[in-house]
C-alpha cells in the first residue's frame, strides 16, 4: 500500500503564525499552501514554499473564501463564476511567489468552507475546475473523495486525486461532519490510525450516521492548524508505516 500524506500550511500572516510548518514538512509528502484568502501573505507564502522545496515536499495552492476573521470556515455568498475568479487570483498569487523560490505549484486544494461547498455544489465545483484548467492544464485538483469536486474535475479534463481525512468525521453523504458538531474531530492519533488502516484494507470509511461508505483515495490529510497536529501526523505515519504502508506524493503514487 502506498499513499500520500498532506497538510494545510502557510496559514498565517504578518506576525501571526498558525501551526508548526517546519515540523509538519518533515512528515508530509504534499503541502497545501494558503494563498491570501483565508490566511497568508507574500512573506508567509515564500517562507512555506522555500521550506517545502528544501525538504522535497510537493506544493499546491490552498485557496479559500476571503474571510480571515472566520479562517475561511464560513460560506461567503458569491455566484459560482465569481468564486472561479477568486480562486484564480489566489492560485496566481501563489504561483508568482513560487517563481521566486523557485518551486512548481502542482495542484489546487480548496480550503475549508469553499472546499465543503464545492464538494456538494456541482456549479461551484465546475467553476473551480474551469479556473484551474484555464490557468494551467497541468495543474491537478486534490478533492474530497466521492464528491462533486471529483466529478467536475474529471468532466473538465483536469487531473484529479482524491483525499480522505485522518482527523475528521464523515457523514453517509461522503461530506465531513460540520465543525462544532459531535464526531467532527478525531483528536486521538491511535484512533485515527486504526480507522485509516481499516480503510486502506477495505476501502470503507466509517460514518456517524449509518453504515460505512465506499471511498477511494490517493492522499490522507492532517490539518496543520489543529492542536496536536504534528503529534497526529507523526503518530499516524508511524502506525501506517508499521503496517507496511509507504508514502509518496500523490502524483507519484
Amino acid at each position: 500500500m502506498r499513499i500520500d500524506l498532506n497538510a494545510d500550511l502557510g496559514e498565517g500572516f504578518g506576525p501571526w503564525r498558525m501551526g508548526d510548518d517546519a515540523a509538519m514538512l518533515d512528515l508530509v509528502n504534499s503541502a497545501n499552501i494558503a494563498c491570501g484568502g483565508h490566511a497568508s501573505d507574500p512573506e508567509t507564502m515564500y517562507t512555506a514554499l522555500k521550506l517545502a522545496a528544501a525538504k522535497g515536499v510537493a506544493v499546491g495552492a490552498h485557496p479559500g473564501f476571503n474571510d480571515r476573521e472566520g479562517f475561511g470556515r464560513r460560506v461567503i455568498p458569491m455566484p459560482p463564476e465569481e468564486i472561479g475568479r477568486m480562486v484564480a487570483a489566489q492560485i496566481g498569487a501563489l504561483m508568482a511567489v513560487a517563481r521566486l523560490v523557485p518551486v512548481t505549484v502542482r495542484y489546487v486544494k480548496p480550503h475549508g468552507a469553499l472546499g465543503n461547498l464545492a464538494a456538494r455544489d456541482i456549479d461551484v465545483a465546475r467553476a473551480i475546475a474551469a479556473a484551474v484548467r484555464q490557468i494551467d492544464d497541468r495543474l491537478a485538483i486534490l478533492a474530497i473523495s466521492g464528491t462533486c469536486t471529483e466529478t467536475a474535475a474529471r468532466a473538465a479534463g483536469v487531473p484529479v486525486y482524491s483525499e480522505i481525512f485522518a482527523d475528521r468525521g464523515y457523514l453517509s453523504s461522503g461530506q465531513l461532519v460540520p465543525r462544532g458538531q459531535p464526531g467532527a474531530m478525531i483528536e486521538d492519533a491511535g484512533a485515527a490510525a486504526d480507522r485509516l488502516i481499516s480503510f486502506l484494507r477495505t476501502g470503507l470509511m466509517p460514518v456517524i450516521d449509518g453504515a460505512p461508505i465506499k471511498l477511494a483515495a490517493q492522499s490522507i490529510c492532517v490539518h496543520g492548524d489543529s492542536p496536536g497536529a504534528v503529534a497526529m501526523a507523526r503518530g499516524v505515519r508511524a502506525r501506517l508505516e508499521a503496517e507496511g504502508v509507504t508514502f509518496a506524493a500523490f502524483g507519484e503514487v
